[in-house]
């Protein structure tokens, strides 16, 4: 369907990627791999069509719908968020409304021989057969679903777009773009600005429903449970395999092993040949075999193993001192904001060790309860914090917060106290940052960047309750493991709000569900919740159109 021929990108004499070739079929969910920096956004931009290659270029018949949704994105805010989502079909409205125009011009028109009246009537006819050829589609009905399935009620479909954060302005994008029902769908991190329930939806669509599928992103379910095919972007060149991720990753492991024995058998050969080579130099009986084995040397083309991202953030939470035997308690707690309730007689109570989740869809809750908690907020009842509790807190905008003005080694300097100020250098360093990079300014970090230095500052001192809004947005999938394995080993109390389900997995061992103004404590782990969820969500928004 699209091909993919002999892509080139190089920027100042360096070569992200060359020789780059493969074939997207109808049917294709990929998942294109590769540590940051390998230029897996900038080949998705070629194929889009919003970026040139150096070399090469791709192929794709004349109607071929190829939709695309980058990571960042500005939408207009000229139209309500239902219709902006409407827009989707924007060209099937535009073609009934252009049919209903030159329908009513024939009825008044009496020059019935003319050119100009034939001429009408052949663009009604070449109209009409594009028009009646496509399915009979409820529009209305089709965008309410999509907007349902990405977290948006129907209280929200009148109000304008400029009301709403960027996160949920994305969602529209990707409404609109689902809506379309393209050839193919590229989508570079989808799910980090959509919750659980939202991210489980747009699963199920693109598994279902949807017809070929690229997709960049650090949510391994989310991956794997989309994807078919890895084509993986390492040392300037791609592998292709007809594998989900977790499987592309045992195959790759197999493929690097063969590459190390190749090399070094090759390399023994190599070695065994020149010091041939160097004993009989200069022996006239074997000078022909010398000189062929030189001619041979020059011509070989060494094996190449591929590298391993060692670039993994060595993390490790500081001892927790310890707390009274509930670090957090919720009395009766309810919440308003003018006439919209988020809770009301809230209760839940946590114990000293327990790791807990908070989950739900956007708006239900989860950030006001966390304020709740930490005191930030006024509400109906009672919030305690337990004896000698010390709460590290990482807010879902912690990043944002930095000041940009300001050095990577500054950030940190400006919050160390005492003997930890002689650490900062080791501290950076554990943390990615090495050498000249922490004379570095925030505003020149990436968003994974300032998502680890935000996380530095957290560890400065020894906390018992760690409460963790969406850590793991911007973080790529080793920095994701690396944060998990030290949240397990963490001694202290956690509560954690993310919508990355493998994250999660194995971490939370208790649910906290925010749901329709209530507080639902369920004793279960998030994989067991999870699965329960999953089928009864994607039911409830199927039903409910």
């Amino acid at each position: 369907m699209i091909n993919v021929d002999n892509l080139e990108v190089s920027f100042s004499g360096s070569t992200l990627f060359s020789g780059v070739s493969f074939v997207i079929n109808p049917t294709d969910k990929i998942a294109l791999m590769g540590k940051n920096g390998a230029g897996k956004s900038t080949m998705m931009k070629i194929i889009a069509g919003v970026q040139k290659p150096n070399k090469g270029k791709v192929n794709a018949p004349k109607d071929v719908v190829i939709a695309y949704l980058p990571q960042h994105l500005l939408t207009e805010d000229d139209a309500t968020v239902f219709e902006e989502a409407a827009k989707a079909f924007k060209e099937v409205f535009t073609m009934k409304a252009e049919m209903e125009r030159l329908n009513k011009e024939l009825e008044t028109r009496t020059d019935y021989e003319s050119d100009a009246y034939m001429s009408i009537i052949e663009k009604v006819a070449d109209l009409g057969e594009k028009y009646y050829q496509l399915e009979d589609v409820n529009y209305d009905a089709e965008v309410e679903k999509a907007l349902k399935g990405l977290g948006f009620r129907p209280s929200d479909f009148g109000r304008p777009t400029k009301e709403f954060s960027g996160g949920w302005r994305m969602r529209i994008e990707l409404a609109k773009i689902l809506l379309q029902k393209p050839d193919l769908i590229l989508l570079d991190e989808p799910t980090n600005h959509i919750d659980i329930e939202s991210v489980i939806w747009l699963e199920d669509f693109l598994v279902n429903k949807a017809n070929a599928v690229m997709v960049i992103s650090h949510d391994r379910a989310f991956v794997d449970n989309i994807t078919n095919r890895t084509i993986e972007v390492t040392m300037g060149k791609i592998y292709d395999y007809k594998a989900n991720y977790t499987h592309y990753l045992q195959l790759r492991e197999e493929r690097r092993a063969h590459q190390i024995k190749a090399y070094q058998e090759q390399q023994k050969m190599i070695a065994d040949n020149m010091a041939f080579i160097e004993r009989f130099k200069g022996t006239y009986s074997k000078t022909n075999q010398v000189s062929s084995r030189e001619r041979m040397l020059e011509k070989l083309e060494i094996i190449e193993v591929d590298e391993i991202d060692t670039s993994a953030l060595k993390l490790s939470f500081p001892p927790a001192p310890r707390s009274g035997d509930y670090p957090v308690s919720v009395d009766a707690v309810s919440k308003s904001y003018g006439d919209k309730q988020v809770f009301k007689q809230a209760n839940m109570s946590i114990a000293r060790g327990e790791k807990v989740a908070f989950v739900g869809r956007n708006g239900e809750g989860k950030s006001t309860m966390i304020k709740a908690i930490l005191g930030e907020i006024e509400v109906e009842g009672k919030c305690q914090l337990g004896h000698n509790v010390k709460v590290g807190y990482f807010a879902q905008n912690q990043a944002a917060m930095l000041d940009p003005n300001l050095t990577i080694f500054q950030t940190v300097d400006e919050v160390a106290k005492g003997e930890i100020r002689t650490q900062i250098k080791n501290i950076l360093g554990r943390f990615m940052f090495k050498g000249d990079d922490i004379d570095k300014k925030v505003s020149v970090l990436s968003g994974g960047e300032k998502t680890r230095l935000a996380m530095v500052k957290l560890l400065l001192e020894p906390v018992n309750l760690l409460i963790l809004d969406e850590p793991t947005n911007h973080l790529d999938l080793k920095s994701k493991d690396v944060l998990k394995e030290a949240l397990l080993s963490f001694d202290g109390t956690l509560i954690l709000v993310s919508h990355d389900r493998d994250f999660l997995g194995g971490l939370a061992k208790k649910v906290f569900e925010f749901k329709e103004q209530r507080v639902i404590e369920h004793f279960e782990t998030i994989d067991e919740f999870l699965e329960r969820n999953r089928i009864k969500s994607i039911s409830e928004i199927n039903l409910n159109q």
